[in-house]
């Protein structure tokens, strides 16, 4: 974990390293952490002496108190305190809107989500947003002094300053309308980050990606995006633009960065406008509305055997393959897995894909996988994000301001 140099007065190494142990340890003695900090006894309880009176770690009733102790002097005992701070997120969408707020131990307080106009203008959007964040904390119960971290995740390109590029039709502009700015003021430390790179530290910290150093995070809802991580490395880029999939619309056999569900849907509609007769009495899928269909409807019909929605599933893994074949060919993977609500039924999708795969690479193909966290990867990504930041930066800079004030 990620250590931050502050002055805390009793040693900021010896404070960093007993919180460090205290994020993730549960009740723990002063023992405990001078083992796992590498400090002395003396210097140990001096940093534990320091995070309690900032108001970051409380003290127990002892063992015998609580009736867990039988014999001799019982050890003082400690946790992070329940009240220390609240994180939040964002998943600001083109089409939807996701807030959450979750303690310092990851449970989820909140979770609020609202649907949103792609015809918003830039000044509406931004708003928009702002205004759904601070009804989530209001409804929480959260005061601003409360929230150590915001992140939020944005369909556009982001840099390390939370700004994205112009695109060439304003559509980055309106998905992340100068965020990193309107948000400054409502936690002490705000992130803007591209949603497929938080996908894809979803994936890597509780999804299909634990414990694998070479993956790809694709979401594929409505518009694609990737989440490249290479050797354990997130890939950024000087704009952060890697992982944005624009350069498909240049690809034969895909031609578009939209995402499998309006494909699906597309195909969909196509192959009911020229089903005949015989294939309609087969198929519940020619039988329905071409304008009623979505892209869950197409899945669910061919996991269920439904003849011509096999015919455009193995059509979309073909189209997968090829998506997969680049990207297997640049960033050499082991692992791609496609994520975002339409993951749920993806999977008949998979198994045409991953039979044509090979073809598309000249590397050994990497695995297709399904995510499990559903639509809410790119929030759970943006909540461990700002967890992680509470931890590295927003609570030692708490802890140097309550002992310069003291």
């Amino acid at each position: 974990m990620s250590q931050t140099v502050l002055d805390t007065g009793t040693g900021r190494a010896s404070v960093d390293g007993v919180l460090d142990f205290a994020w993730d340890a549960g009740t723990f003695t002063a023992t405990e952490a001078m083992r796992a900090a590498s400090l002395t006894r003396s210097t140990a309880i001096e940093a534990i002496d320091t995070l309690i009176a900032a108001g970051v770690l409380q003290e127990l009733p002892n063992a015998r108190d609580a009736g867990e102790y039988r014999a001799g002097r019982p050890a003082r005992r400690f946790r992070l305190r329940d009240d220390a701070g609240v994180v939040a997120a964002l998943d600001a969408g083109d089409t939807h809107l996701t807030a959450a707020v979750s303690d310092l131990s990851g449970e989820v307080l909140l979770r609020r989500q609202i649907a949103l106009s792609p015809a918003q203008s830039v000044d509406e959007r931004r708003d928009t947003i702002v205004a759904h964040l601070r009804a989530t904390l209001a409804e929480a119960g959260v005061a601003r002094d409360d929230v150590l971290s915001l992140c939020v995740g944005v369909a556009a390109p982001v840099t390390l300053q939370g700004q994205s590029p112009p695109h060439p039709e304003g559509f980055w502009e309106r998905t992340n309308p100068g965020l990193i700015d309107a948000l400054g003021d409502e936690a002490d430390v705000v992130e803007v980050k591209n949603d497929a790179q938080l996908a894809a530290a979803a994936e890597g910290t509780g999804g299909e990606a634990v414990g694998c150093r070479d993956y790809v995070a694709l979401l594929a809802g409505e518009r694609l995006g990737a989440g490249v991580v290479v050797d354990g490395h997130l890939l950024h880029g000087s704009h952060g633009g890697v992982g944005e999939m624009f350069a498909f619309d240049f690809i034969r056999d895909v031609d578009s960065a939209f995402g499998l569900g309006p494909t699906l849907e597309r195909l969909a509609r196509e192959a009911i406008a020229k089903a005949e007769t015989e294939t309609t009495e087969r198929s519940g899928l020619a039988a329905m509305d071409p304008a009623q269909v979505h892209g869950r409807d197409v899945l669910e019909l061919a996991a269920g055997g439904d003849p011509l929605a096999i015919e455009i599933t193995d059509a979309i893994g073909r189209v997968l393959a090829r998506i997969v074949g680049v990207l297997g060919n640049m960033f050499d993977p082991e692992r791609v897995i496609v994520c975002g609500a339409i993951a749920d039924g993806i999977q008949p999708v998979l198994d045409a894909a991953q039979r044509t795969l090979a073809a598309q690479i000249h590397l050994p193909a990497p695995t297709l996988l399904r995510s499990r966290l559903g639509g809410d990867v790119v929030i759970r990504g943006a909540l461990a994000r700002a967890r992680d930041s509470a931890r590295s930066t927003a609570l030692p800079r708490r802890v140097a301001r309550a002992t310069r004030a003291d």
